[in-house]
């Protein structure tokens, strides 16, 4: 698979909410491909014995993260987000021994479908548009929000490009 092309061009809209979605984008291309031609037990490997960190937890994080932000923000229904695991250390906890294939194809399809879900959000939402996402206390623009998930996921391609490493050689771009 090869590293994902940070010049891709997303969809017609308006230039700052196209480079936001784009580096967003971009970021999201990079997990699947630090992920790319992985077998499961692979995936859910720990990047150390002291953590629970690993590459399925990961995917099935950074979805809770992409919902958590925006469900219910300015009042688009929730009926877009996907069921997501959200109890975080239950997102990072998977077994090598017992993860099935079916348990990834999961966790791609709800991740995906998180992804999905901002982007209709960011089709219908200003970026200066400010909300109290479900369960905070402050209010955040959607500007805000589609910066830190940028920031959320480039720290997470790090790790994974690190415990990719650790399992197979292969390091990223």
């Amino acid at each position: 698979m090869a590293p994902p092309d940070h010049r891709t061009e997303p969809p017609h809209m308006a230039p700052e909410t196209a480079t936001l979605l784009g580096f967003l984008d971009f970021q999201r291309q990079t997990l699947e491909w630090k992920c790319a031609d992985l077998e499961p037990w692979q995936l859910a490997t720990r990047a150390v014995p002291t953590s629970e960190l690993t590459l399925l937890g990961m995917i099935r994080h950074l979805a809770a993260v992409e919902v958590g932000w925006l469900v219910g923000f300015c009042d688009i229904p929730p009926d877009i987000w996907p069921d997501v695991v959200r109890d975080r250390d239950e997102q990072f906890r998977v077994d090598p021994g017992t993860v099935t294939a079916a348990d990834v194809a999961s966790a791609w399809a709800t991740w995906r479908a998180a992804a999905a879900g901002v982007h209709r959000v960011v089709a219908r939402v200003s970026l200066d548009a400010s909300d109290r996402p479900w369960g905070r206390d402050d209010v955040y623009s959607l500007r805000w929000i589609l910066v830190h998930l940028v920031e959320e996921y480039a720290r997470h391609n790090g790790h994974a490009d690190l415990i990719r490493e650790a399992l197979d050689g292969v390091t990223g771009e």
